[in-house]
């Protein structure tokens, strides 16, 4: 009991280390990980295969950077972002406990094909019972969890526009006023709240990584390399899946904040920011939602055998590229709203 308080007291003085000192710790963890991918790689080259094992790292960094906008994961780390932002949380490692629990499965895949345990490759081949049975736990928790989270922000969502249209005709607009309420909010809350805090988003995305999307990649990377490449070194071998997961968090980690200090700036100011807070909202839920479809109806498409052309064909859509459009949506909106503010700021 002791020992719960202690670090119960532990994380609440972490909390009330300044917002600096916060992003200090997490993007110096992601400095650790790119270290030590780097560490593992020169250890392992003194045997020769230099070239071609720079060559294979810079390919697994490049797939982190690529599948971290993936559309599931932004919808995931977004609107995860906006809950906590609308708490009173300043949730700064939000983008990297999800990116870190995602990339374990990938990190525990290759060291393990690394160390020669031949069901993990059986277990990754497409088509078999246990490959199945991952993708299956993966996209049913991704599937509800981005259904729940882009139904709560999308009740938020709904409220903000409501006030929107209050505010412009003189009413006074408070923070509270944005929080999510009513029937849809109370439903949640209960599924909702065993996510308290940035670091329970790590076990949802090691759930979302059980799809094996991601550790099916860099598996099959690591298999080719070690069955190809004699002369390579384990640790070279092992510094492919650390290194994806450097990108990944890196980029992961940018994302969610991006979106933290987003959600901030429009509640600091909720009538003058009123309409950019709905709309960025508004677009978050939409993806989460949007994700949220076609991740279940590939679940149920896979689960129960079904042959129609509609799940078939949700279940076949790749989220990969898409990713890359809402990270520049968001971002114009952000732009746009800044520009704005520094044109009223600078009125007479």
């Amino acid at each position: 009991m002791h020992a719960v308080s202690r670090l119960s007291m532990m994380y609440r003085g972490r909390e009330s280390l300044p917002l600096r000192v916060r992003l200090a710790f997490t993007f110096g963890a992601v400095a650790a990980l790119h270290a030590a991918a780097v560490g593992l790689l020169l250890a392992g080259i003194s045997g020769g295969g230099q070239p071609l094992a720079w060559g294979l790292v810079l390919t697994a960094y490049l797939a982190g950077v690529k599948h971290s906008y993936d559309w599931d994961h932004l919808a995931a780390i977004d609107n995860s972002t906006r809950a906590f932002v609308a708490r009173r949380q300043d949730p700064v490692s939000v983008g990297f406990a999800f990116s870190l629990g995602h990339s374990s499965v990938v990190v525990l895949a290759g060291v393990l094909v690394v160390a020669g345990a031949g069901a993990v490759g059986q277990l990754m081949e497409d088509g078999t019972a246990g490959n199945l049975a991952l993708g299956l736990v993966g996209s049913g928790v991704s599937g509800l969890f981005l259904l729940a989270m882009g139904t709560f922000n999308g009740s938020a969502f709904v409220r903000a526009a409501r006030l929107c249209r209050t505010a412009r005709n003189g009413a006074r607009v408070a923070v509270e006023d944005l929080e999510a309420k009513g029937f849809v909010a109370r439903l949640l809350a209960r599924p909702l709240s065993r996510v308290r805090r940035p670091r329970n988003i790590y076990v949802i995305g090691f759930l979302f990584g059980l799809g094996f999307d991601t550790a099916t990649t860099i598996g099959l990377l690591v298999m080719a390399t070690a069955a190809s490449l004699a002369g390579v070194s384990p640790l070279a071998l092992v510094a492919l899946p650390l290194a994806f997961t450097a990108a990944m968090t890196l980029c992961d980690s940018a994302n969610g904040v991006a979106m933290m200090r987003m959600y901030r700036s429009a509640l600091e100011d909720p009538r003058r920011k009123l309409g950019f807070n709905a709309v960025v909202t508004g677009i978050s839920a939409a993806s989460a939602l949007f994700v949220a479809v076609i991740t279940l109806a590939g679940f149920f498409n896979a689960a129960f055998g079904l042959r129609d052309p509609l799940t078939t064909w949700l279940g076949a859509v790749d989220l990969g590229d898409a990713g890359l459009i809402l990270v520049a949506l968001l971002l114009g909106i952000w732009g746009v709203a800044s520009l704005k503010g520094q044109f009223r700021a600078a009125a007479p």
